[in-house]
């Protein structure tokens, strides 16, 4: 695993900040104001106002954005409007530039060509600025301000926001740009969800064996895995029984599964998914002893 300075990580976050930003500006240009798809947040009443109005969308996601960056920063205190600032700004930058850049481009006329490349383009871009510690801001704030001040709770508070933006952009769009809008949703909630454990994801794996010590010696040696030795008991048999509890990568989990049957083909293993993992072996380097 690669360890980065400080000042490199700041650099990392940085960049992916930026790259982020881009990306979604550019997903927007390409996908989503062609095609006419609806979506949430400040984008979504941006994109609704100018299908009614004819204003720039990077002009009014400016303002909103500024809008909701001054709430925050009175209603939410400094700290949190220092984390939003990167996005307020340079998504409506990049929106202007892609704007000026792709003026008259269509890539696809394909509907569902551009829900699928805007979920995906969307969901990473928001993933990417997210991992990086940015805010995205924009109509995130309103639900962190009602929460803070009336405990609601923002997942719920969100999704009436959400839906109200929609039902908006819905009343100057046809009805398949609706359906389609409510699919790259989905898609870019999904899309983003993986984005976010995306490299964290780890097997974890418990075998209960009578050769649970040569099992577990194996592991140690072919796999270079730390183990946890459990005690336990047998529910039926009352017996003292050890269970091996191990962390792999995804890739080690059928050589695993190989070396442990083939020491002891009748062992009982467990195989579930971590979406995190860290201490020594995974977010701090192996200490051998």
């Amino acid at each position: 695993m690669i360890k980065l300075s400080y000042e490199q990580q700041i650099a990392f976050n940085s960049l992916s900040i930026i790259v982020g930003n881009a990306l979604y500006a550019l997903t927007v240009v390409l996908f989503l104001v062609p095609s006419g798809l609806i979506t949430g947040g400040a984008t979504g009443i941006a994109l609704g106002i100018n299908r009614a109005l004819g204003l720039p969308v990077s002009g009014v996601l400016f303002v909103i954005n500024m809008t909701m960056l001054a709430v925050g920063w009175v209603l939410l205190g400094r700290r949190f409007a220092i984390t939003t600032i990167a996005s307020t700004v340079l998504s409506p930058l990049f929106l202007a530039l892609w704007e000026r850049v792709f003026t008259g481009f269509v890539l696809t006329d394909d509907l569902v060509l551009n829900t699928i490349f805007a979920g995906l383009g969307v969901g990473i871009s928001l993933g990417i600025t997210i991992r990086a510690g940015a805010s995205t801001g924009g109509m995130d704030i309103p639900p962190l301000v009602l929460n803070k001040y009336f405990h609601i709770p923002v997942s719920a508070s969100m999704l009436v926001f959400d839906m109200l933006i929609l039902c908006l952009q819905a009343a100057f769009s046809p009805l398949q740009q609706c359906l389609y809008g409510i699919v790259m949703v989905i898609v870019y909630t999904v899309v983003l969800d993986k984005v976010l454990i995306f490299g964290t994801t780890r097997t974890e794996v418990k075998i209960i064996s009578q050769h649970a010590d040569d099992i577990r010696e194996a592991i140690f040696t072919q796999l270079d895995r730390g183990v946890t030795v459990l005690h336990g008991e047998g529910g039926y048999s009352h017996e003292p029984e050890q269970v091996l509890l191990s962390i792999v990568s995804n890739r080690q989990l059928p050589k695993l599964e190989k070396l442990a049957h083939a020491i002891d083909p009748t062992c009982f293993m467990i195989v579930s998914h971590v979406t995190e993992v860290s201490g020594r072996g995974f977010s701090l380097d192996k200490n051998y002893q």
